[in-house]
């Protein structure tokens, strides 16, 4: 990998969180932890969503003021006002939930506040120059002139991971930065990490890919329920001493045999064409089915998903929903005919990060909940109560925002708004991204609880083995035609994975 531009940094040996405790209104997010990161290595931070990761972090980066407790660098305490203050002191965050500014270029956001002066004036020539050279060294193929909103999920997660890098950092903050990548585009940031590990760099990495901690992290410190549950050397860590360390034991469910397929269909998608996107697709959705689509990033499942629910227009092609063709559809429509969708960006479209956790779970459901022009607060009370216990939502007060929630439990709050609708159809754009173990457990069996119902799924998901695991049929898209439609019983993961990439 050709050397990107980040500067010789003088040597950090420890990052140390002492005693640390962080309380919200209504939440005890941090008790007490105390934990060591070392220099020039990957120092792994993991535990179940709501455990407490990224309030440390946060802390860690100034976006939080901890209750109580210290943070050192090299025996020195530090303490900063804010994220901005952090970064002027070499600590860069790569955070989970995307921060960019979509009106904005990749340039203009990878530089934002730090552009190069001529004069008075930004020297845009030099500003692009700056990102070309960087995107190429972290071998990104992106234009710096591209704006935000026209890139995909992924392509947004690696300008993220470059704006962090072009900090020169001395502490880099790795909130579940592979989330959104395929296998590819991980390689390529675990490139940049390991080249980050030669500078001396010191390297917090939180991930819920357990399988990635083998391959990037040198150590691991688990928090549990706000508590510090331990630390171990990746070199001689088990699977089972870590999942000890998160859960205890953790029961992971097969896909049960009691699920009966109707060979009624409910959804028949024909000749779906949008432009280069998806070309000619066709397939059939049955009753009480679990239908998965695989495919490698950038292969149209996100697409195909949102123009179905009418989010985006197709150019040609049919979409017969309860055996009526649907004629213009518009997510309105597509929600009155008993569908659901849960997106790929739950920060930006499947949540209002400013409105509650109780009226998050609501808005799908509005009309079943009114009266008139009133809320009937009786039934809306219900309809959230149901769902944080079936979801099991980890959260106080249902009246707090629900940016206060981990993104796990966002997550689910994104699941139970539509489950509240009683949908006769939902589909699922990658429900488990950034969820641990026991919470992706919980959402598999609502989806099989739904087949028991009668009610059919659609999930989308970059994890090619829960495909398996959840659904009954998966369909493989390539460069957006489907070109496989194979039994989840009949065929291995080392099968699709080769499938899905282009081979036989």
């Amino acid at each position: 990998m050709r050397g990107y531009n980040v500067k010789r940094v003088k040597m950090m040996s420890l990052l140390e969180v002492k005693n640390v405790s962080k309380q919200f209104p209504s939440t005890l997010a941090l008790n007490n932890v105390s934990a060591t990161f070392e220099s020039g290595k990957v120092n792994a931070l993991i535990g179940k969503n709501g455990s407490g990761k990224s309030t440390m972090l946060k802390i860690i980066n100034g976006a939080h003021k901890a209750t109580s407790g210290e943070v050192f660098i090299n025996g020195e305490m530090v303490s900063f006002s804010s994220p901005e203050a952090a970064i002027e002191q070499g600590i860069a965050t790569v955070h989970q939930e995307l921060s960019l500014i979509p009106g904005m270029s990749v340039a203009e956001n990878i530089f934002l506040g730090r552009y190069p002066l001529k004069g008075m004036f930004v020297d845009w020539k030099k500003t692009y120059a700056m990102t070309t050279e960087l995107l190429e060294s972290m071998r990104i193929d992106i234009d710096p002139k591209a704006m935000i909103y026209s890139l995909s999920m992924w392509q947004c997660q690696m300008i993220e991971i470059a704006k962090a890098v072009s900090t020169d950092p001395k502490v880099i903050l790795l909130d579940e930065p592979t989330s959104s990548l395929s296998r590819a585009e991980t390689e390529i940031l675990f490139d940049v990490i390991r080249e980050l590990k030669k500078k001396n760099v010191i390297i917090i990495y939180i991930s819920h890919r357990l399988q990635e901690l083998w391959e990037i992290a040198d150590t691991c410190t688990v928090l549990r329920d706000g508590l510090f549950a331990g630390r171990t050397d990746m070199q001689t860590a088990t699977h089972k001493q870590i999942l000890d360390m998160m859960f205890g034991d953790v029961e992971i469910s097969a896909r049960p045999s009691d699920l009966e397929v109707s060979s009624e269909v409910v959804l028949s998608v024909r000749n779906l064409t949008i432009g280069k996107k998806v070309q000619d697709v066709s397939f059939d959705l049955h009753k009480a089915e679990v239908l998965g689509i695989a495919g490698m990033l950038g292969s149209g499942r996100t697409e195909l998903l949102r123009a179905i629910f009418g989010i985006d227009p197709f150019d040609s092609g049919n979409i017969i929903l309860g055996g009526e063709k649907i004629t213009r559809a518009t997510p309105q429509k597509m929600k009155e005919r008993g569908m659901g969708l849960t997106p790929e960006d739950r920060k930006h479209e499947g949540l209002v990060q400013l409105m509650s956790i109780k009226d998050n779970l609501c808005v799908a459901s509005l009309r079943r909940i009114s009266k008139g022009l009133f809320i009937d607060t009786k039934k809306e009370a219900q309809f959230v109560q149901e769902q944080i216990e079936r979801l099991q939502i980890r959260c106080g007060d249902i009246n707090d925002p629900v940016s206060s929630l981990s993104g796990g439990n966002q997550q689910k709050v994104v699941v139970g708004n539509w489950l509240n609708n009683k949908p006769t159809l939902m589909m699922f754009d990658e429900p488990s991204r950034g969820i641990d173990v026991n919470a992706k457990q919980q959402i598999f069996k609502i989806i099989w609880e739904l087949s028991r119902q009668g009610i059919s799924s659609i999930v989308v998901s970059s994890e090619l083995e829960e495909l398996l695991e959840v659904c009954h049929r998966v369909i493989i898209m390539r460069y957006g035609k489907v070109t496989g439609d194979l039994v989840a019983d009949d065929v291995s993961i080392e099968t699709l994975y080769s499938r899905c990439m282009g081979g036989e």
